[in-house]
């Protein structure tokens, strides 16, 4: 059996944010690969899509397959994909998913390079570029099965499930989990207690090897932040935990953090998963880091 790996390309949410502040952990928006074999599969198209592009024309230059699947279409997580370079070139396929009779990513990747935005048109690319749907709530790309779940977010956005033999892997970006939690008092109440939420959701990433979230805001600034449609980085750990998670990578960072801000939220989610007794390994996602799962 081949191994999976992931890649990340992109782990900074809501706009790209380069410089020396962000170095380390990386300032480009969503994107993550995720790889068996010759299959490959992209999770969100944000800047960070562009660099992924460039490797790919380095390395199979020719009779490329990319399978893309967009948590949602926000401009954060679409915004590279007028930058990828394989989708000018003819002797590639993109396939790009969506829900069954819902083409609104397919429609606005196109239309973020109508003439007023972009010099190049969707029209004029090379790519034979397809949009597939999923059968219900799953779908077979190349050799992995992916199922989709659906998460609270402005505008709604989705999550995915990679599946490979016994090995999985969860992304599950722009959802705020706080706005689902089934007794909202008890942060109040008890900031350390267990944070329950929806089986549902639970399910979704039980067992997960890899669970790749959204962990945006601070226990503080999220007071601030209620809507926004991004968690609390410790309720991220509780849901981790709820699921007997193996690994959580915690991203879509904050444009406002810095490495060391960064480092401090992995600390304390290290922390709040080591209270709850979970054999949790967490950690912050980085561009260009490698996992073989």
């Amino acid at each position: 059996m081949s191994d999976l790996f992931v890649r990340f390309w992109g782990v900074r949410g809501s706009i790209p944010t380069p410089g020396p502040r962000t170095r380390r952990y990386g300032g480009n928006t969503s994107c993550v690969e995720v790889r068996l074999g010759d299959t490959l599969l992209v999770f969100d198209a944000g800047t960070g899509l562009r660099e992924l592009g460039v490797q790919l024309q380095r390395t199979r230059p020719k009779d490329l397959t990319v399978h893309l699947f967009l948590s949602h279409p926000h401009w954060d997580h679409i915004q590279g994909f007028p930058f990828f370079g394989p989708a000018y070139v003819d002797s590639t396929t993109l396939y790009v998913y969506g829900p069954r009779g819902d083409d609104k990513n397919y429609q606005l990747l196109s239309g973020q390079m109508a003439n007023a935005y972009f010099p190049v048109r969707f029209s004029d690319l090379g790519a034979n570029i397809v949009a597939r749907s999923f059968a219900g709530t799953q779908v077979k790309a190349g050799e992995l099965n992916v199922k989709c779940f659906g998460q609270k977010h402005p505008g709604g956005s989705m999550g995915f499930r990679v599946e490979h033999g016994d090995k999985s892997v969860v992304f599950a970006t722009d959802s705020e989990l706080d706005q689902q939690l089934l007794d909202p008092t008890v942060i109040a109440r008890d900031p350390d207690a267990m944070r329950a939420l929806p089986e549902d959701l639970v399910q979704a990433v039980k067992g997960a090897d890899l669970l790749i979230a959204d962990a945006q805001y601070t226990d503080l600034e999220y007071g601030t932040k209620v809507g926004w449609g991004h968690p609390r980085a410790t309720t991220v750990v509780d849901l981790a935990v709820q699921a007997g998670v193996r690994q959580l990578a915690l991203t879509h960072h904050d444009p406002m953090h810095s490495d060391r801000d960064i480092d401090l939220i992995v600390l304390e989610c290290q922390e709040r998963a080591a209270a709850h007794g979970a054999e949790l390994e967490v950690f912050g996602a980085r561009e260009g880091v490698t996992l073989k799962v």
